[in-house]
């Protein structure tokens, strides 16, 4: 990702010369409830996996944490 700035003065207005300043991400920034979503969703994948067919609604409660 790049954000560019237009180069010139007030009698430049024809310019098409453009910058390029490269714009630094903090890849170690963590969403937690993104995160948190995720994983739930893999528990339901992986209980889905592990059934026979559609899971009931109490082995979806289970899958999600919410009865033990």
């Amino acid at each position: 990702m790049s954000r560019r700035n237009l180069k010139g003065g007030a009698g430049s207005a024809r310019s098409s010369e453009v910058s390029t300043i490269p714009i630094q991400v903090d890849l170690r920034v963590h969403d937690d409830v993104a995160l948190g979503e995720m994983e739930l969703f893999s528990e339901v994948l992986a209980t889905v996996a592990a059934s026979d067919g559609p899971l009931s609604k109490s082995e979806l409660d289970e899958a999600l944490g919410l009865r033990r």
